[in-house]
């Protein structure tokens, strides 16, 4: 995380450095960035960079969770506007995501180059605790948890653990196999389908 002199810096010099950040990690995955590139285009000293951070992992996923907490923003908002369907709110969240521009390529290579860490980043979007997998989510106060088949808390937190295996899986096929949006959506549309429906036949 940050060092207190990155967060005493005035807005726009911080903003120079996530720009840069952005770049640099929108080109290439963490592990072939490059702080050279990232302290040229902030137009920096390399040794100021070490001021702000540790090093490029620690910039690196600094940046990752503040998109991560705009993204959870994000689909909050969007159950709100599904009325706590979860189903539908996640169809909607996914198009949103495969559509998305800003992030594209920094999200691309995320997501082709996911780790253990990355992942549990991605999974703050739902508010998923692998630490305390039986507390509630918070995310579940925005669920309107009567439309689903779960027991008690633990069966929902295991769904919620489902669905958000689909979904990244879904995003790495998109991006590893360029497959267009519309392809993508319809089969993450057909999987979500089959956990709805059940797998097993009565």
């Amino acid at each position: 995380m940050p060092k207190v002199t990155y967060h005493n810096l005035p807005d726009d010099k911080k903003q120079k450095l996530i720009d840069a950040a952005k770049q640099e990690f929108s080109r290439v995955p963490l592990y072939k960035a490059s702080i050279s590139n990232i302290v040229k285009t902030a137009k920096i000293p390399r040794g100021s960079f070490y001021q702000y951070f540790e090093d490029k992992d620690d910039l690196y996923y600094y940046l990752l969770n503040e998109l991560v907490q705009q993204l959870n923003g994000v689909f909050i908002s969007l159950l709100k506007k599904n009325k706590g369907n979860l189903f539908d709110a996640l169809v909607d969240f996914f198009t949103l995501m495969i559509a998305e521009e800003d992030h594209f390529y920094l999200l691309k290579n995320s997501f082709l180059n996911m780790t253990y860490k990355v992942e549990n980043y991605f999974l703050k979007i739902f508010n998923q605790n692998h630490q305390q997998m039986k507390n509630v989510t918070e995310i579940s106060h925005y669920i309107d948890v009567t439309m689903l088949n779960s027991k008690n808390d633990d069966e929902f937190l295991s769904l919620i653990k489902i669905l958000s295996s689909i979904t990244f899986h879904n995003f790495v096929e998109r991006f590893a196999n360029n497959v267009t949006n519309e392809k993508a959506l319809a089969k993450y549309k057909t999987e979500l389908d089959l956990v709805k429906r059940g797998l097993a036949k009565n």
